[in-house]
């Protein structure tokens, strides 16, 4: 065989090689000219010296004798090669092993140096060892996993891709993935479920991979395995690339960026990011489908041509196209040797052919090599001597790199799958059903005689595995199961030629080679792989682990095969329930199992270890498609339910076992009978394979089968039968029928005609074994084997009487039919007959009296009797009706006389006396007819027996002066009464038409006419929709009324609708139309429009010019009109003026009150006479008033005057108004429709506010005091303070106005064990302590039976603590005693309060629990006490303790601090610090009991001169830019003042100033001052939202999440744009706050579902709100925020009140005694008006087990209710209810005690 060349090492003194020396970067030296001299000498010597070979053989017989004495493998040297299990060697590797240990002789040793200078190149096939981190290698895609991808490498060798080294793009969709489960315990597994990655590859795909690591996996107990991670990220694969190394017909590797419509956006992932590749939708070729492509899809692809600029890059995922290299697609010209990279197309020049490879250059620059494998040797079987010859030129593809190799060479296959770039070479030569190798040839396949057909010594087998062009490998470790010494192609067992038995374990893509084993245990194996398993075979196996968890053994781990495991759940563990399971298996036993299911794609097992299953000899049910009915199989229960059990078998096969299945007997319980895990034998019943449903039985064929079946069709429905009770249940009887064992159910309600409570009554005293006779069979069901009975009276003599409905061939129009309330629907009731058959009784055809009563007034199983009205033979349905005939005077016992008295013309008792057959009634006839009934709009008449009429009400009056009462026209009329009639032609009864004389039915009804002038026309001229014209007049009548129309008739065919504001001039009268224009009314009408083609009518019965349609050119200020609402918001009021106008009317227009003005007050469709008060031509708007001084008399009492302007106001103006905005500098107050003022936060109380903002809401009316008007800019600011508006006003009493002695009088806040707080009455919530010993004169009470909250009581004060802010009161009678007699004596009076001008804030919570510690202290020395254990007791009702702070800020926290001075400048009583406060200290200093005696005009004059008023503003505040930068020297801290100054600048215009004093403020504002930062940041983003853009607003909101809290500062976002009417952004960004801030507010998803159901009125996307939500949100949330989400139906304008109660139901159902939920749903209910409902509520809560207190709230509040909007009866019986309870609480109270 011929060498390769390869470098001689030089020898050492030992003769040992020396260490390999590092690589230098020299080129090659080979070359293919003719005159270079071979690497062998002359005469075929050996390339081996004498002493070489000496030495070998000594080293050969060292390790045969070291194996033998020691029986281990002899040691190599440093310099030895161990060869990979699973690679493919070649023979150069080891002749280069050999020649590593051999030595020159001394006297070559310079021609050994000279040889070593020289760098040869090897062959070397890809093996574990030589790739390294690094190496880029060509693959095809060989599985493809849920998180990764198996790619077959060259050689045997497999990798995987990890899923988050694919893309880029696929890699965001992870995190994004990641993020939104970022609030849950999300792992890979969840964090991919939702990407599919064989969406995105396919097997046999062509990729390029680079290698990240080759690790090996060590598992505990067992040999490592090796592991190669590879990447296929266009940034790696193509890393080392250059924009100049992209040249036309190389190939790189690029994912899809984006999918436009022409073709893909591709990434390259080199470093010139400018440059992108783009691939035509034609370029993908025939696999592949455009529509399919998504985002984050990788393909190798072809460069087919480059941009003017080379920026774009053209590619082609074309696999056809690229592989075809007949056309020039292999890179010709490469810039560099960076264009060489794994799946590029190259030609080689082969400049060396040995028997293990080839070896050539590309384009005579690069040194590239093919092993035995990828030269095509093996698949051929021919010596590559043969094939090949040097300088031949061949092409190839490039398959990996070596990046250690010097000199540097790349590895090329030659195999021809991989040139064109096929998937498998199958396609070529094997059967076209066999699309891969693994279907020609699937895994596992046992081949009895494979033929080696090569052999490569020391490496392994190549054979012929019976599949044309395909052969199978096999390594030399995997031949035997003992150890092969060496193989040889002519002798020996495994020579060429001979015959043995293999399985093939494998497939290598890239190689185009079976992996194959000859090993007898790998033979012998029952299992390689899990899709070897078979669903319901059984198997042997090892138990090899038992899972435990907090129960004990939830399920056992057993070993079938090697690398095979499947899981036993508990429930399978054994037919019986294992108290113990540990005790019966054990580690490392062996069981007999049966697969009941797998699941490959998870790598999933499950077992059973049940022997009735392991042992069963029935068919395993493992496809719905195999099944039919009556086989029958074991199986076991997963689940029991009320109505029945869930079977598994095999598979994912499951069937439902109906309850009434079960058994023979009856069932009511199935737990009782029947416990999950059970194995059960089961028959089919019924089967759907397409839907996989199946139903089964476990009742015994031969007892219920052909007998029962036969008896079952024999039972005749309506048949009279007798039965005997075999049991009771709840609400039915379980009969046995005599003469069979037919079972069948009577319920309750079918044993009397009665209520519900006689049948219950009935129902009890029957027992158990009574025989019932002359019971009706109502219904069977043969498939069910279920019969139902009846008891009923009325269906009983209805099947005596062969009246009872059995099917629907019995049904009669006009029937008399006895039936049964099935269902019960809004729209009618469902009654049902024997034999299942059911008609509809529609509500309009039930009594009148019926159809307001709730259920119309029935229920189900109530006996009822009515008449069928009409019957639809094709679709087998029937209409009913309880009203009676529509027509009098027929007969109708007998109908059938009556048809037969007209059948042959002939009139009996004409009323006119002269007609002789009914053809006598012809169009025109004048004749005589008889009143048989009045109805509101027809009088219903006979002209003979049996001739039926009716004459219209638009038929009886010419004009509208004819008609005396005009509210009932016909009221006039009575029954009997003879009138003379012309006949118009026919009336269609049932679809209530009129018709042609000449359409007569069986029974004619004559439409006719009793207008006086008709009579006397010979020629009648009957109305029609085509002669009426616009702008005549008619007579019309009422027909029908709705909510905001009425119908009317013309004439008996013609109908029009009048509006209601059309009805009449007379607004009052359309406030009820029902009531003023009921059906009949009679009114005179103006044609406004008609349409012929869509039969429509409009009229208007207004007088004059009022009839035309309004338009906006007639409008005036000041005219009043009427109008209909048609939209009512908490804010204003929609009025529709005319078809085209409507206008709003706003809550300072609705009423000349404003303490009444209120928009629920108006309902939709209401009319209401309104003003025009304000008209906007340019804008065609007009604004509308209901004020009654407008719309009535102007000489009504105003108490809120209408300011349209601001010129109406004037400084000192007291006035009323409702808030408009509650911003964070003031609030804005409406006080008309185009005037605001503004209140600043100093104006808004003299009281100190810390949360001023909860005070004011959103339409609050407020009442104040003008303080400027500027109508210049249409500003206008006022105060809310009570000092400004009420001259009389007295300032509350402070702390320091309180003196020692003085009595008060006041209110008990607080009770506690040791005493109560009181607060004084007129004060600033002053309040103190009054302890127990101080509360009466003898022994001490217990406050609490003494005093209950909110107690008036008079007090006197002993004590004050001025330091700490504290008082003590008394409450002893001898106290007030001593100030009467001092009052006597001419003492002080003690009652007069003398208020200081020092005033200090307190909080009551503060100074309560100060007291608390100094009534401790002082109880200590008076003995036993009843304030142990009492610590820091705080009221959480009491007001913020506010201090002032000695740096001028304000101090929240509950110590004062007296010496402090707040700084700053004051102007009009506005504190510039930035605080809340409203009223400025004058005197910060503790008073002393001395200070406190002194006159009140000393210290008045004191503080008055210690107040500083050089710094003092005007009363207007800073009005300009000196004033702000001079107030902002002593407040920098103040987000108040920055704010005020940003809004001076916004007046002024200047943006830009505005926005930089915002940056300033930023930047000024100390950095522990974040809420007034967090103020500005606000104030920033409304500007930006107003004045800027949305780059501007996105930065500002960047740096403030940056800055700031991110939820604050989001929700302050969605804030800003659902104000500013932004609702996409404001939906997008609730959309990113609740994936990343969801698990932190359940405030945050209120706040979501409020916007998306109020504001963009989305229901689905608000319920999809709560299940996520409560997902994210910790448990201890979930009831509040479901609670919330149901409240919001009720209040929310597009919510579902039904909904609501739903969810509300639910909680109630968890937690039935959380009275809280209870009092908002009645609260709720309350407020909707439903007093059905309401009750309903108040009668379950006074079911539930409560306490006698609670039990007595709750009967307390709902005889209020009934008081306020209930009866004299529903009052009656609450009390009757709360009597009852307390009775019953009696007795039980004295039974406890007779016990």
């Amino acid at each position: 065989m011929a060498s390769t060349k390869r470098k001689t090492p030089s020898t050492n003194d030992h003769g040992r090689p020396p260490k390999k020396s590092k690589p230098s970067t020299a080129g090659s030296n080979l070359t293919i000219l003719p005159k270079e001299e071979p690497s062998f000498p002359r005469g075929g010597a050996s390339v081996l010296t004498p002493l070489e070979q000496k030495q070998i053989q000594i080293q050969a017989k060292n390790d045969v004798l070291f194996e033998q004495s020691t029986g281990k493998k002899a040691p190599r040297d440093e310099y030895g090669t161990e060869g990979d299990e699973g690679d493919i060697l070649d023979e150069n590797e080891i002749l280069s092993a050999k020649a590593k240990r051999k030595t020159k002789p001394k006297h070559k040793l310079k021609n050994a140096e000279l040889v070593a200078n020289e760098k040869t190149v090897r062959i070397e096939g890809l093996s574990y060892k030589r790739l390294v981190p690094g190496s880029m290698v060509l693959g095809q895609v060989s599985q493809v996993n849920q998180y990764d991808i198996a790619l077959s490498l060259p050689n045997n060798l497999t990798g995987y891709i990890p899923i988050i080294s694919l893309s880029d793009r696929l890699t965001s969709q992870i995190e994004s993935l990641a993020e939104k489960e970022k609030g849950e315990a999300s792992d890979d597994e969840s964090s991919g479920k939702e990407l599919d990655l064989k969406a995105y590859f396919s097997l046999g795909q062509y990729l390029r991979a680079y290698v990240v690591s080759t690790d090996r996996d060590n598992v505990l107990g067992q040999k490592a395995k090796r592991h190669i991670e590879l990447s296929i990220n266009p940034r790696q694969t193509n890393s080392g690339l250059k924009k100049a190394d992209l040249v036309v017909n190389s190939m790189v590797q690029a994912s899809v960026r984006s999918v436009e419509d022409h073709g893909l956006v591709m990434e390259l992932g080199i470093d010139e990011e400018s440059v992108r590749g783009f691939m035509s939708s034609k370029e993908l070729g025939s696999h592949l489908k455009f529509s399919s492509i998504q985002a984050g899809t990788v393909f190798l692809c072809l460069i087919t041509g480059l941009g003017s600029n080379g920026n774009i890059v053209k590619l082609s995922a074309d696999l056809q196209k690229a592989g075809n290299l007949k056309k020039g697609n292999f890179l010709t010209d490469a810039p560099t040797i960076d264009s060489f990279l794994p799946g590029t197309a190259v030609e080689l020049l082969i400049s060396e052919v040995t028997k293990s490879g080839i070896i050539g250059k590309a384009m005579g620059v690069l040194d590239m090599t093919a092993d035995l494998i990828h030269s095509g040797a093996a698949a051929s079987g021919k010596d590559l001597e043969n094939k090949y010859s040097v300088g031949d030129k061949v092409k190839g593809r490039i398959i990996c790199t070596f990046p250690d190799a010097e000199p540097r060479k790349l590895g090329i296959s030659l195999l021809e799958h991989v040139t064109l770039l096929r998937p498998s070479p199958i396609s070529s030569f094997a059967d076209p059903e066999n699309k891969t190798p693994t279907d020609a040839l699937p895994l596992s396949t046992i081949v009895s005689e494979a033929k080696v057909v090569k052999v490569e010594p020391g490496i392994g087998l190549l054979l012929d595995m019976g599949v044309k062009g395909i052969r199978g490998y096999v390594h030399i470790s995997r031949i035997t199961d003992s150890k092969i010494e060496t193989l040889a192609e002519e002798t020996g067992p495994y020579k060429i030629g001979s015959k043995h038995k293999a399985r093939v374990i494998g497939y290598n893509y890239m190689d185009g080679l079976y992996i194959v084993s000859m090993e007898a245990k790998v033979i012998a194996q029952p299992f390689l792989n899990i899709e070897d398993v078979q669903v319901g075979q059984v198997v042997k196996g090892t138990i090899e682990k038992l899972l435990i968890n907090e129960n004990g053994v939830s399920s056992i781990i057993v070993s079938i095969a090697e690398g095979i495991t499947g899981l036993v759940p508990e429930i399978h563990f054994s037919d019986i329930h294992l108290q113990y399971p540990e005790k019966k298996f054990k580690e490392g036993s062996s069981v007999t199992a049966r697969v009941l299911s797998t699941l490959p794609a998870k790598r999933q097992l499950r077992l059973t270890l049940k022997k009735t299953l392991v042992n069963s000899d029935g068919e395993t049910w493992r496809s719905y498609d195999d099944l039919h009915v009556g086989a029958e199989a074991p199986g076991s229960i997963i689940k029991i339910i009320q109505s029945g059990a869930i079977v598994q078998f095999y598979g994912f096969v499951c069937g439902f076992l109906p309850v009434a299945e079960m058994s023979e007997s009856y069932i009511e319980d199935p737990k009782k009978h029947f416990r999950i895990g059970q194995v059960i034998k089961v028959r089919i019943v019924s089967v759907d394979a397409a839907e996989k449903r199946m139903i089964v039985s476990c009742r015994d064929p031969s007892i219920s089968g052909a007998a029962e079946q036969e008896q079952l069709e024999r039972l005749v429905v309506g048949s009279a039968v007798n039965a005997s009770v075999t049991e009771k249940a709840n609400d039915e009887l379980v009969l046995e029928l005599q003469g069979s064992k037919l079972k069948a159910m009577l319920p309750f309600e079918h044993l009397t005609d009665g209520s519900s409570k006689k049948a219950y009554s009935t129902a009890k005293k029957i027992r158990v074994g009574q025989e019932m006779k002359g019971l009706i069979v109502l219904s069977k069901a043969v498939g069910k084997r279920l019969v139902q009975m009846t008891g009923k009276p009325s269906l009983v003599k209805a099947a005596h009487a062969q009246k009872l409905v059995k099917g629907f061939e019995d049904i009669r129009e006009g029937a008399e039919v006895d039936g049964y309330v099935n269902n019960i629907i809004p729209s009618g009731v469902f009654v049902q007959f024997a034999g299942g058959i059911s008609g509809l009784l529609p509500k309009a055809q039930l009594p009148d009296e019926a159809a307001s009563i709730p259920d119309f007034g029935m229920r189900k199983h109530q006996s009822v009797s009515v008449r069928v009205l009409s019957v639809d033979y094709a679709q087998e349905r029937f209409l009913l009706t309880k009203k009676s005939k529509p027509l009098a005077g027929t007969d109708q016992s007998s109908p059938k006389g009556s048809v037969s008295a007209l059948s042959d013309g002939s009139l009996t008792n004409p009323v006119d006396g002269i007609s002789i057959n009914i053809d006598d009634f012809c169009l025109g006839k004048l004749t005589k007819a008889e009143i048989d009934s009045v109805k509101q709009t027809q009088l219903n008449v006979h002209l003979a027996d049996g001739v039926q009429g009716r004459i219209d009400v638009s038929e009886v009056y010419d004009s509208l002066q004819d008609v005396r009462d005009r509210k009932h026209p016909l009221k006039s009329f009575r029954p009997q009464q003879v009138l003379t009639v012309q006949i118009l032609g026919m009336h269609d009864s049932r679809n209530h038409k009129f018709l042609p004389i000449t359409h007569r039915g069986k029974a004619p009804v004559f439409e006719l006419t009793a207008k006086p002038s008709n009579q006397t026309m010979t020629d009648l001229d009957i109305l029609t929709l085509n002669k009426v014209h616009i702008n005549s007049s008619y007579l019309v009548f009422v027909n029908n009324v709705a909510d905001d129309y009425v119908w009317v008739s013309l004439s008996p065919n013609v109908r029009g609708r009048i509006k209601a504001l059309d009805l009449s001039d007379d607004v009052s009268l359309l406030e009820d139309l029902g009531k003023n224009f009921p059906v009949g009314r009679a009114l005179q009408a103006k044609v406004l429009n008609v349409d012929v083609n869509n039969d429509r009518l409009d009229l208007s019965a207004r007088s004059g010019d009022s009839a035309r349609p309004l338009t906006f050119g007639d409008l005036s200020v000041g005219a009043v009109l009427p109008g209909r609402v048609t939209k009512v918001t908490e804010r204003q009021v929609m009025v529709q003026l005319s078809e085209s106008l409507s206008g709003p009317v706003n809550l300072a227009d609705l009423s000349d009150d404003y303490s009444t003005a209120s928009p629920t007050i108006f309902k939709k469709n209401q009319i209401v006479r309104v003003c025009v008060r304000h008209i906007d031509a340019p804008n065609k708007r007009v604004y509308l008033s209901t004020r009654p001084s407008k719309v009535l008399s102007s000489s009504l009492p105003v108490d809120d005057r209408e300011i349209s302007n601001v010129t109406d106001l004037a400084v000192n103006d007291v006035v009323r108004g409702f808030v408009k905005n509650v911003a964070d500098n003031g609030v804005f107050v409406s006080l008309g429709s185009n005037v605001t003022a503004f209140v600043r936060v100093s104006d808004l109380s003299d009281l100190f506010l810390k949360d001023w903002k909860s005070e004011f809401v959103i339409d609050q009316l407020v009442k104040g005091k003008i303080i400027e008007v500027d109508a210049a800019v249409n500003h206008v600011r006022m105060s809310l303070k009570k000092s400004h508006i009420d001259k009389n006003y007295r300032p509350p009493l402070m702390f320091n106005d309180m003196r020692t002695g003085q009595v008060v009088t006041g209110k008990i806040r607080k009770v506690e064990d040791f005493g109560v707080f009181i607060v004084v009455d007129s004060s600033a919530n002053v309040s103190g302590l009054c302890h127990r010993t101080q509360m009466a004169d003898g022994k001490t009470p217990d406050p609490r039976k003494l005093y209950d909250e909110g107690d008036i009581v008079k007090a006197k004060l002993l004590r004050i603590d001025r330091e700490r802010k504290r008082l003590s009161f008394g409450l002893k009678a001898s106290m007030f005693r001593s100030e009467i007699d001092a009052d006597f004596e001419g003492g002080e009076d003690a009652n007069s309060l003398k208020p200081s001008t020092t005033r200090d804030y307190i909080s009551d919570e503060d100074s309560e629990a100060e007291e608390l510690r100094d009534v401790l202290a002082a109880s200590a020395d008076e003995g036993p006490s009843d304030w142990d254990g009492v610590e820091d007791e705080r009221d959480k009702e009491g007001e913020t303790h506010i201090d002032e702070a000695g740096d001028g800020g304000i101090c929240i926290n509950g110590e004062s601090n007296p010496g402090s001075q707040m700084q700053g400048l004051h102007a009009g009583g506005f504190d510039w610090t930035g605080g809340s406060s409203v009223i400025r200290p004058r005197d910060l200093e503790s008073e002393t009991d001395a200070e406190a005696s002194q006159p009140k005009k000393k210290k008045r004059k004191k503080a008055e001169i210690q107040v500083d008023r050089t710094g003092d503003l005007d009363a207007h505040g800073p009005q300009s830019v000196a004033d702000y930068e001079r107030l902002l020297l002593g407040q920098p801290n103040s987000s108040v003042l920055w704010l005020s100054y940003m809004a001076h600048q916004l007046q002024l215009s200047e943006v830009d100033k505005a926005r930089g004093i915002g940056e300033r403020a930023l930047r000024t504002i100390h950095i522990r001052e974040q809420d007034e930062k967090l103020n500005v940041w606000v104030a920033l983003l409304n500007l930006e939202n107003t004045y800027g853009s949305e780059e501007t607003l996105d930065g500002i909101f960047r740096r403030a999440c940056q800055y700031c809290d991110s939820l604050d500062i989001h929700e302050r976002m969605i804030s800003i744009y659902i104000q500013s009417g932004n609702h996409e952004r404001a939906d997008a960004l609730f959309s990113t706050v609740l994936s990343k801030h969801g698990s932190q507010s359940p405030t945050l998803w209120l706040n979501a579902a409020t916007f998306y159901l109020s504001t963009l009125n989305a229901p689905t996307r608000t319920h999809q709100l709560l299940p996520r939500a409560l997902q994210s949100l910790p448990s201890h949330t979930h009831l509040q925020l479901t609670s919330k989400f149901a409240q919001l139906e009720f209040t929310s304008p597009n919510g579902d009140p039904e909904r609501g109660r739903t969810a509300f139901e639910g909680l109630l159902t968890t937690f039935p005694k959380r009275l809280d939920l209870w009092n908002v749903l009645l609260d709720l209910e309350i407020k909707r008006g439903e007093k059905d409902k309401v009750r309903e509520l108040f009668r379950r809560v006074t079911r539930l087990e409560l306490k006698v207190r609670k039990m007595k709230y709750w009967f307390k509040r709902w005889a209020e209710w009934e008081e306020t909007f209930g009866d004299e009866k529903a009052r009656e019986k609450v009390a009757a209810l709360a009597e009852e309870y307390v009775r019953k609480q009696a007795e039980q109270k004295g039974k406890v005690v007779g016990a």
